[in-house]
């Protein structure tokens, strides 16, 4: 009989939005198909919650709430089972030691795994498109630039249609061309500044935004997430 590979068990800390995490449980799937062969699936749980309250804590700043509720949703998913788990949403790892500290199996950060890509891809400065949490707040762009990289982002005016159209459309399920088009003229300008590359920051702007819609490489945190966690849950 064919030993079959050992798989640790990806948990997924969703709903953030749930149109976005779709993409994750489907990326899994896929790249396990494509390393494996045949029938092979990934060993996922998934927790989704309503972004619907999050979005309220994320707005009223009242963060520590926020990574509390979080915490104890990464702390069901250690306890059915997960041996790693992925965050699915660039905003929330504002409180990713807050939820590292509650569990016991690794967290892989979102920042390193992007960063990495970045790094490799032998670039130091990027453009950071995403919500205005993670564009503005620290603790995204410092994770970055811990990597050695060069931040830009985008002037206070793009930055909020960029967070607009993520939460009143994006999360929403809504791709229009018109918001297409301006994230592309924000890249352009973020070019214009310096910018060798432009991380989507937000895992919804991928559904939106593609390599082809920039003159310069684009780094699809979702995907770049998802692909380190397959990678770490493969590994021996």
């Amino acid at each position: 009989m064919k030993v079959q590979p050992q798989q640790r068990v990806i948990g997924m800390l969703g709903g953030m939005s749930w149109e976005s995490s779709a993409q994750y449980y489907r990326l899994a799937n896929e790249l396990l198909r494509d390393r494996l062969g045949g029938l092979h699936s990934a060993r996922v749980l998934l927790a989704s919650v309503d972004f619907a309250e999050i979005e309220q804590l994320q707005v009223a700043e009242e963060w520590e709430q926020a990574g509390d509720l979080l915490a104890e949703v990464a702390q069901s998913l250690e306890a059915g089972g997960a041996e790693l788990l992925v965050v699915c949403t660039n905003t929330m790892h504002r409180v990713a030691e807050q939820i590292q500290d509650a569990i016991g199996i690794p967290l892989l950060h979102l920042g390193d795994t992007t960063a990495r890509a970045v790094t490799a891809a032998g670039l130091t400065t990027v453009g950071l498109l995403g919500t205005a949490f993670t564009m503005e707040q620290d603790f995204y762009r410092d994770r970055l630039a811990g990597h050695g990289l060069t931040v830009l982002v985008p002037p206070a005016d793009d930055r909020a249609e960029v967070h607009r159209i993520i939460y009143d459309e994006l999360c929403l399920g809504q791709l229009r061309e018109p918001s297409r088009q301006f994230y592309r003229e924000v890249i352009s300008r973020l070019v214009e500044a310096g910018a060798e590359g432009v991380i989507l920051g937000c895992t919804e702007i991928e559904l939106l935004v593609a390599a082809a819609d920039s003159p310069v490489p684009v780094f699809p945190t979702t995907r770049l997430h998802i692909e380190a966690a397959v990678d770490l849950s493969l590994s021996p």
